[in-house]
């Protein structure tokens, strides 16, 4: 270890070396910049190098030498976690048979240089069992590792299915572990939901596979194809109203006029359509705060797209770059995959791989089109609900005061084969789960937070004393967790959900969903998803400001145990006063010790509220304004709807025809289940997290005066 060289003379008084840690308690993040920089390149600084380090950061010689002596540990207790958490998956992956291998390799890392992931053609039956011989190795190295790191033997698991003791819940929004050991008469054998993706058979758990990227021979036409879509989608941005209908009541939102659309833009006796597929056409427009360039920049970026849209597209990828933009962005042509959801683990996600187009049209105007490439290719992509991308896209225009006016035109065919629940379908069958109004709402949004962002450089420090750092630094965590979470409650094939079936008194059908956590900034172990949706007979907003509110918190949240909840630092994030970040504390003693970020946002499609505990050495970090990426987050929410029925946005009590304007709410809890090396998930895990489910829903409804 490297403490014990760096010890000096033991004759300070005791206050004397109080104050010299006060005195260089934390540094300013250029001065960690520059020490860790320094680091990477040489993690054993010389004296010379120290002396140069403290005149350039103006900090003292010992400052120096204790920050390295300080990274170094912390550096070897990472690795140490590291060969810890490796040997913990490795021990399910040996067991693995060649499908299984297949798929879970590729999350191996190296642990000792962090390499790549495994080539897909790495697979052949003599390199599988070579490297499962390797993994067998590795797995005693690593065992040996962490054997002095604990201090004791290592016990590895048999080679049979092992099976999971009474586990320890993290259910902490209050103080410290609660240790949760309900019998709710679920009984009988363990759940043996698979912990490695592709353990199932491939039937079940099909592989992930994008697109292929475009041939030689398919590129002239995808080129033509893009040009088409890219005047269809000017037309329909600028058409009148005998293409689009506006919807009665429905905030200026317009829905496309199918047989009119087919008369002008089909070509002669291309417009038949097979009775199963069903047409969403819709149109919007908004000004946004921010520029046409900037957001060309979130349209032709796929991370950009990822983080500006994380409630809808909860995965994206650029296949192939056809044609590289001119003058920027311009006629820039790719070949797009991306997966949508609408965050509840009942409707699958719909998969798509289009062509996206971007042209300056003029000074200030830009035009987006997307259409989907299987129009040129033979097969259709993705799992049912096949989904295809008629020509699609926008019109931006740049406007006073680094705005910008947004028409958005979403025209997509959907294969009927996968019957919507009657939650849903409303709400998918007006086009408010993918319509142009959603991810307009979305952007506005998205839109609204870089600008709160970026205006934090001039604000003065809260009541609490937090700094525009450190806001800054706490809408980055946020930002992170609200993605997290969105992630998590996705229903792909990739991502799949188990339906349980209810308990006597409990009316509630939960879905339970299980993963096993290792990245940095999210804890490490196993993790247990669990979420529901309800029908409430109340209005969405009012559902909305409800949950957010912290002085109706204790009304819901079953882990407050009734006792109040006090915010302690919020940052406006938008317009309306909705759309924030706060900082909550509880009152009660045992809950002193853990805090919880909460992001609540809204727009005329639906509302969300996320929420994650965090102890307070974490939340000292955030607020000082020092890198939040590597705090764990484990994010719990709801994520509430307009029913659909009422055709207004859910904030009428009742619809024009007397019916109860209603709202579709998805509660959604994680826990940390365990960080034992286990692929089953026994049922008193399940029993703990379907009850507080089934809890937080009944307090909501008498809380709601909805039964």
């Amino acid at each position: 270890m490297d403490f014990g060289d760096d010890q000096e003379g033991g004759s300070e008084s005791q206050q004397q070396q109080q104050q010299r840690r006060k005195r260089y308690h934390r540094h300013t993040p250029r001065q960690i910049q520059t020490l860790e920089a320094m680091f990477k390149e040489c993690p054993h600084p010389d004296e010379n190098q120290r002396a140069q380090l403290s005149r350039e950061l103006g900090l003292e010689a010992r400052q120096i030498k204790f920050w390295f002596q300080n990274r170094r540990t912390q550096m070897k207790a990472q690795h140490e976690r590291a060969d810890n958490c490796f040997l913990r998956a490795e021990n399910d992956k040996i067991r693995c048979e060649n499908i299984a291998m297949r798929e879970a390799l590729k999350n191996v890392i190296c642990p000792t240089c962090g390499g790549p992931p495994v080539a897909e053609d790495y697979f052949d039956e003599q390199k599988l069992r070579m490297e499962n011989a390797r993994l067998k190795e590795e797995l005693d190295r690593v065992a040996s590792l962490t054997s002095k790191f604990l201090g004791r033997p290592y016990t590895q698991m048999p080679q049979g299915m092992p099976q999971m003791s009474a586990s320890s819940l993290d259910l902490s929004m209050g103080g410290g572990h609660h240790h949760h050991h309900h019998g709710l008469g679920l009984g009988g054998p363990n759940l043996d939901l698979d912990l490695l993706s592709g353990a199932a058979s491939s039937s079940e758990m099909p592989q992930f596979h994008l697109p292929p990227p475009v041939t030689e021979m398919e590129r002239p036409a995808m080129a033509g194809m893009a040009t088409r879509a890219m005047d269809e989608v000017i037309r329909l941005a600028q058409a009148g109203d005998h293409v689009w209908v506006k919807i009665p009541g429905g905030d200026g939102r317009e829905i496309l006029n199918v047989e009119t659309y087919d008369n002008i833009f089909s070509k002669p006796g291309s417009s038949f359509r097979a009775a199963d597929l069903r047409v969403e056409g819709s149109r919007d427009s908004a000004l946004v705060c921010m520029t046409a360039a900037a957001l060309v920049e979130v349209f032709m970026d796929t991370s950009n797209w990822m983080e500006f849209f994380p409630s809808i597209v909860c995965n994206a990828r650029t296949v192939d770059v056809l044609v590289n933009g001119v003058n920027g962005r311009s006629e820039s042509l790719i070949l797009m995959y991306e997966e949508l959801h609408i965050m509840t683990p009942v409707l699958p996600t719909r998969e798509l791989s289009f062509l996206r187009y971007c042209r300056q049209i003029d000074q200030g105007l830009w035009a987006i089109a997307d259409v989907s490439a299987d129009m040129q290719r033979d097969v259709h992509f993705g799992a049912p609900p096949r989904s295809r991308r008629l020509p699609s896209g926008c019109l931006i225009a740049d406007m006073a005061n680094g705005y910008s006016k947004v028409t958005w035109v979403e025209h997509m065919e959907i294969e009927d084969k996968v019957s919507i629940g009657p939650l849903f379908r409303d709400i998918v069958q007006t086009g408010a789960a993918f319509g142009a109004q959603r991810w307009l709402g979305s952007l506005q949004r998205a839109c609204e937070r870089c600008a709160s962002l970026s205006s934090l450089g001039g604000m003065h420090a809260d009541i609490a004393g937090v700094t525009a750092e450190g806001r800054r630094s706490m809408m980055k965590l946020s930002q992170r967790m609200v993605g997290s979470f969105c992630a998590s409650m996705t229903a792909s094939q990739h991502h799949q959900w188990t339906h349980m079936a209810g308990t006597a008194g409990n009316d509630v059908c939960v879905r339970v969903s299980m993963h096993r956590n290792g990245d940095p900034g999210q804890p490490n172990g196993v993790v247990l998803s669990a979420a529901t949706s309800v029908w409430l007979p109340v209005a969405s907003d009012h559902v909305f400001a409800f949950v957010r509110d912290e002085s109706t918190r204790s009304q819901w949240d079953v882990l407050t145990h009734g006792n109040q909840v006090q915010e302690v630092s919020r940052i406006p994030n938008g317009a309306n006063p909705g759309n924030c970040i706060s900082l909550l504390r509880g009152l009660q003693s045992s809950q002193n010790s853990m805090l919880v970020v909460q992001e609540s946002c809204t727009d005329a499609s639906g509302s969300l509220v996320v929420y994650s505990p965090i102890d307070i050495p974490a939340a000292n970090v955030v607020m000082s304004g020092e890198d939040p990426s590597g705090i764990p987050l484990l994010p719990s929410g709801f994520t509430i709807w307009p029913d659909g029925r009422s055709g207004a946005g859910g904030g009428a009590s009742t619809s024009a025809g007397g019916q109860v304007a209603g709202s579709v709410v998805t509660v959604a809890f994680q826990i940390l289940v365990s960080s034992l090396p286990s692929s089953k998930l026994n049922a008193e895990s399940i029993a703990t997290v379907s009850e507080l489910i089934n809890n937080t829903v009944r307090n909501l409804r008498n809380a709601l005066n909805c039964g």
